[in-house]
């Protein structure tokens, strides 16, 4: 899947701490916790409480957060759709882990199983 430039840059800009609290706002109205977010953010990117809590206090921008993170080796298999575009698809590495945390996001939000989402770890 191809994105636009603009769309990439867009994205790359967007601080984590502006998107931080509607991913929280999102799966604490579905029932789940922020422990439970905060789960899947580590999973992900490898980041503990203490480091999420800098870069929000920081107001690091994806491209920042995504670069200090260790994106974790089974991140390949989040696969599906989010926001029009199939994860697996997107050619923009930045864009693709982005979308991955929405997808995580929203399996989460979905009531989806802690194991699922975490791709059996």
């Amino acid at each position: 899947m191809n994105t636009s430039d603009t769309h990439n840059e867009r994205i790359a800009k967007m601080t984590f701490a502006s998107v931080y609290p509607m991913y929280l706002a999102k799966v604490e109205k579905k029932g789940r916790t922020k422990a439970e977010l905060h789960q899947v953010i580590s999973w992900l990117t490898g980041f503990d409480d203490k480091q999420l809590q800098q870069l929000i206090a920081e107001k690091a921008t994806f491209e920042t957060f995504f670069q200090q993170a260790s994106l974790n080796p089974n991140a390949q298999l989040i696969t599906g759709m989010i926001c029009g575009y199939r994860v697996e698809e997107i050619e923009n590495p930045l864009t693709r882990q982005v979308r991955y945390l929405d997808k995580l996001v929203d399996e989460l939000a979905k009531g989806r199983k802690m194991e699922k989402i975490l791709r059996g770890a």
